[in-house]
């Protein structure tokens, strides 16, 4: 199989290329496009997940000997949460190369999450698939490798950190109300506050209510000098 132009472009965002190119192409192709001669990409991605996991948690050992198991839990959450991966996703732009049926372009989905998270984890299984673990590491901490070294400030749980400060000093816990949603279906913007019983609040603004959570616990917390 000969690849295109754009998906040559690709390889050399990655800094592999492929030996068995209908590997990349069953990587980026997503189930609104697979047919019986044509495999999405759900079995990739369910591969590149572990792929992906046993490198990040290998890679944060190397990276702090002394983190205990509760330390590096949360950061290894962090590391690959679909949210990180579509991110990772974004930076090689992923999206100009998925291959996507006609009803998922419409609605945004080069740009959705989910779908580049999932691109992202078929694509590191096909590099493992087709080199080996060396090359799929490789690229993965080239990829992530920024994040790593600064992954203690990414794990850091707002919400629980938040709580247990509260019930240290005798208080109940905050309460979290979606202000808003915002944006189009694919690209949606919630908007959090976080309150605490003295009507005490902070707002966050994020592209899923998680994110937003967190961040609008982050805040409450800086207004608390906690």
């Amino acid at each position: 199989m000969k690849l295109s132009a754009d998906m040559r472009a690709f390889e050399q965002r990655l800094g592999y290329q492929f030996q068995r190119p209908e590997l990349l192409v069953r990587a980026l192709t997503h189930g609104s496009v697979s047919s019986a001669t044509r495999t999405d990409n759900q079995r990739l991605e369910f591969l590149g997940d572990r792929v992906l996991g046993l490198v990040m948690a290998d890679a944060l050992l190397d990276h702090d000997k002394s983190a205990t198991e509760g330390q590096l839990a949360p950061r290894f959450n962090a590391l690959v949460r679909k949210e990180t991966c579509a991110e990772v996703a974004r930076e090689v732009d992923v999206g100009a190369v998925l291959k996507l049926g006609r009803s998922e372009m419409m609605s945004g989905g080069r740009r959705k999450i989910a779908l580049l998270g999932d691109a992202m984890e078929a694509v590191i299984a096909a590099v493992y698939r087709d080199g080996g673990m060396e090359p799929a590491r490789r690229m993965i901490l080239r990829l992530w490798g920024a994040r790593i070294a600064s992954v203690e400030a990414d794990a850091r749980d707002s919400k629980t950190v938040l709580q247990e400060w509260l019930q240290a000093r005798g208080q109940t816990p905050p309460t979290y109300e979606a202000v808003s949603r915002t944006g189009p279906d694919h690209a949606p913007v919630f908007v959090i506050a976080a309150r605490l019983a003295d009507g005490t609040e902070a707002r966050a603004s994020a592209t899923s209510k998680r994110q937003a959570e967190q961040a609008a616990a982050a805040a409450l917390l800086n207004l608390l000098g906690a």
